[in-house]
């Protein structure tokens, strides 16, 4: 098997999820006792959260391109960054290490379009909704997406940051993303992507009105794969 790193604490919840199900998945494909060969980084979010400025963004850049290249000097052949939003400075981390990056985006797509599936709605933090760099790699695959809902924009920031990064899973967040999710089949959706790592806590990826992707559950199906050298090629 190779060897993956994983950049992570963004938040801490998230990466509990990432390790849990990476290893579940290589279990049951490889050997009753098989585990996967996993470097983690846990970084610090508070240096990272609810970023806005340039200057913060560039700080962040900065923060991920030094936990790569540790990932890389100790030994990681490939690596994933366990967060949505940050795949902003995707290109950046990319660029400075030799071994590749999975890119969360680009594995949804490819899911999304093998699934038959045209028109979604993105939900995540603010910056995946409204900024491009996660929508395009979506739409590069050949997906039209709902324009996003302003309305929802600081509920879904509400939601994510203040609940879900610390732990918390309320029912009135579970009744909220069920309502969003129902208006999104009314406007014309006919698939839903969860492009928040926690958001799987709140939604019932099984049991909805419209087929839910949850690019948790996408990304880490797709670094078992890449451990066990099982790629799927487009």
């Amino acid at each position: 098997m190779r060897k993956l790193g994983l950049i992570g604490g963004m938040s801490w919840v998230s990466t509990g999820i990432y390790y849990d199900r990476i290893n579940r998945i290589v279990q049951k494909r490889a050997a009753p006792m098989a585990s996967a060969p996993l470097f983690i980084e846990s970084l610090d979010f508070a240096q990272l959260y609810a970023l806005r400025e340039e200057n913060d963004w560039k700080r962040a850049t900065e923060v991920l391109v030094d936990s790569a290249k540790r990932l890389e000097g100790a030994g990681a052949e490939g690596i994933i960054i366990g967060a949505n939003s940050m795949h902003k400075v995707y290109d950046d981390v990319a660029a400075a290490v030799d071994v590749p990056i999975l890119h969360i985006a680009d594995y949804v797509g490819r899911t999304l379009k093998r699934s038959g599936h045209s028109s979604a709605a993105l939900i995540g933090t603010r910056n995946v909704m409204t900024e491009s760099f996660y929508r395009k790699r979506l739409v590069a695959h050949g997906i039209d997406l709902l324009p996003p809902d302003m309305d929802n924009v600081q509920m879904l920031d509400q939601i994510i940051y203040d609940e879900l990064m610390v732990g918390k899973v309320s029912r009135d967040a579970q009744r909220k993303m069920k309502t969003m999710i129902t208006a999104k089949s009314q406007e014309g959706a006919d698939a839903i992507v969860l492009a928040c790592t926690e958001l799987n806590l709140v939604v019932d990826i099984d049991a909805n009105v419209l087929p839910v992707f949850d690019s948790t559950r996408i990304h880490c199906e797709a670094a078992a794969d890449w451990v066990l050298d099982q790629e799927l090629v487009d």
